[in-house]
């Protein structure tokens, strides 16, 4: 199987904005992108993959991800509706498609009288992308409710259903490679009333419109917080707030979210971070480690 036929097949496009599949709204193409309706569709890339070394992407809800203008020169690849879907068992657990955005999650979960899962209205990606990251907000991680995932090995063509002790889950990191698509996650739910659950997703929605830069293209947390400590205090505390470089800016409302205005790119981007992380680092002596990710070639840090 090659990538060529895959194209000539119509199961590949070639030359695919990806601007609008991140929640920045920014960056190029990509040379490739699959739409994978079926898993059959995995099991192609996984044949081409056998045969030409390609980068592959896997695109979930594209937070927390910076593509570059020049865009990215291997594979992309979106879930499609196969992999979707919220199914509530009896146990309670929750078993949501890859694809299912984690708002979603959080209320659908609760209004069924499954508590435990509201902090994941915070939590802008999806079920997917969530596990691969360990993904949390309001003191919770996936790594505390997450049971098990099904993930799908572009490298073998196989998938497994892999507990979460094995996915080796610390703060914002897993076991979980660039090669690896998580197709489903089953997560732990308790019983009890919806009526308190949802009062707490309102508390939590209020708490992110009061705090968080709302209404504005941004890509979620930009930092992880260090030991003990919080990325956007470390940032706030130095003044930084609406520090800008071309159309990126330190969020005035917080420290750890940089919003794209008009004319912004994804240099301008990465370059915020680089000077955020160098002003930090000769500030406090803090190295802070970017949790968004940055995709392509940003060559030319001089560039703007």
């Amino acid at each position: 199987m090659t990538l060529a036929r895959l194209v000539t097949e119509g199961r590949v496009r070639a030359g695919v904005d990806l601007s609008g599949l991140t929640t920045y709204r920014l960056g190029g193409p990509a040379a490739f992108l699959m739409d994978a309706a079926t898993s059959d569709d995995l099991m192609a890339v996984a044949a081409v993959l056998a045969e030409e070394t390609r980068e592959v992407l896997v695109l979930g809800r594209g937070s927390n991800l910076v593509i570059s203008e020049a865009g990215f020169e291997g594979l992309a690849i979106r879930l499609g509706p196969e992999f979707g879907g919220i199914e509530l068992d009896a146990v309670p657990r929750v078993t949501v498609g890859g694809i299912v955005p984690l708002p979603q999650v959080a209320r659908t979960a609760t209004a069924a009288g499954r508590r435990g899962l509201e902090f994941l209205i915070g939590v802008p990606g999806s079920a997917g992308g969530g596990v691969r990251q360990n993904a949390g907000c309001f003191g919770t991680e996936m790594v505390d409710v997450l049971e098990s995932a099904v993930v799908f090995d572009l490298l073998t063509g196989k998938s497994a259903t892999v507990d979460a002790f094995a996915l080796d889950m610390t703060y914002r990191h897993t076991s979980v490679t660039a090669t690896d698509v998580v197709l489903s996650a089953t997560f732990r739910a308790g019983e009890g009333d919806p009526v308190p659950g949802l009062e707490l997703i309102r508390e939590h929605t209020r708490w992110r419109r009061l705090y968080q830069p709302g209404g504005t293209l941004n890509a979620g947390s930009v930092f992880k917080n260090p030991p003990g400590d919080s990325a956007g205090r470390i940032i706030d505390s130095l003044g930084l707030k609406g520090l800008r470089i071309g159309g990126a800016e330190v969020s005035g409302k917080h420290a750890n979210f940089f919003v794209a205005m008009p004319g912004a790119e994804p240099s301008h981007v990465y370059l915020l971070v680089k000077k955020v992380v160098a002003i930090v680092e000769s500030e406090t002596g803090i190295q802070l480690e970017p949790e968004i990710q940055f995709v392509g070639h940003f060559e030319n840090p001089e560039k703007r």
